[in-house]
């Protein structure tokens, strides 16, 4: 017998530092427009927001300490210089922020199934985190390489997951998505004056540059090719100041997160059409 239901729909939030504040913003839209999700991963700082989002965090709250952080002063106390050879920062106050807020929360806690991007340095492969405590995850995947430690899990070394997959829509796709929307806070390579870019805190030797802009291209070729295999039926793109960087723009929170509601609101139209309830003979889980 024919059914008439909802197609399950997957959200992909990429990753982006700072830029990631626009996933806030989407999600205060779809949240708003009552477009429910079923499926969410995310990578790096798309990690983190869709990490507290399955997690019952309301996107109001987010923006609320998104704007509290926008002070340089709370920055500063997030910030754990390390080793040199390990990375910038240790990312332990970081790890205890987000404690602070999820918890011991697990994967089976989330009130949507989750998934986070990390990248193992040891196999040189993806792992895609879905149990465990959430609170490990999301500082796996915002392990930035140079800039905060690895997280040493077992026998694995965990980086940012934007090294292999920045733009996870073949994660939410595997996971079951049959409508996957995909938010790519990812600037445009050729829009960033990199040899002029200075970090906060500290002026960034030339050869952080070097190091950084390899990573850009290498992981621009491989969200590309990512991109394709996964064929999205919505990218939401925000259109953010080429200012704005991975480690730059926290102080601008308000002005990301309207961007993002901004994009979410132009590609509703869509959305709410491939979300509309259809007939089909698969029955509803």
């Amino acid at each position: 017998m024919s059914l008439r239901r909802r197609p399950k729909v997957g959200l992909a939030l990429s990753g982006g530092g700072a830029r990631g504040l626009a996933h806030i913003g989407v999600l205060k839209v779809l949240e708003r427009e009552g477009i429910k999700v079923d499926y969410l991963a995310g990578t790096s700082m798309g990690g983190v927001i869709a990490a507290a989002y399955a997690l019952g965090l309301d996107p109001a709250y987010m923006e609320q300490e998104a704007l509290r952080l926008s002070n340089i002063t709370s920055l500063v106390g997030l910030v754990d210089p390390s080793l040199p050879w390990k990375g910038l920062f240790e990312g332990k106050k970081v790890q205890e922020y987000f404690h602070s807020h999820i918890g011991d929360a697990t994967f089976e806690d989330a009130h949507i199934p989750l998934a986070l991007v990390a990248v193992d340095l040891k196999k040189g492969e993806e792992v895609v985190i879905q149990e465990g405590r959430v609170v490990d995850a999301v500082r796996a995947t915002i392990s930035i390489p140079g800039i905060f430690a690895p997280l040493i899990s077992d026998d694995k070394v965990l980086v940012d997951g934007g090294i292999l997959n920045n733009l996870p829509a073949d994660v939410v796709r595997r996971m079951g998505a049959e409508v996957v929307i995909a938010v790519d806070v990812s600037a445009n390579l050729e829009d960033v004056d990199w040899e002029e870019r200075r970090f906060p805190f500290f002026q960034m030797p030339g050869v952080f540059d070097v190091l950084w802009r390899t990573v850009e291209v290498m992981e621009k070729e491989i969200r590309e090719r990512k991109f394709l295999e996964a064929h999205p039926e919505v990218v939401i793109r925000p259109q953010l100041d080429k200012d704005i960087t991975v480690l730059t723009g926290f102080n601008r929170a308000a002005e990301i997160i309207k961007k993002g509601e901004e994009a979410a609101e132009e590609a509703l139209p869509r959305i709410k059409t491939l979300t509309r309830p259809r007939f089909s003979l698969r029955r509803e889980r």
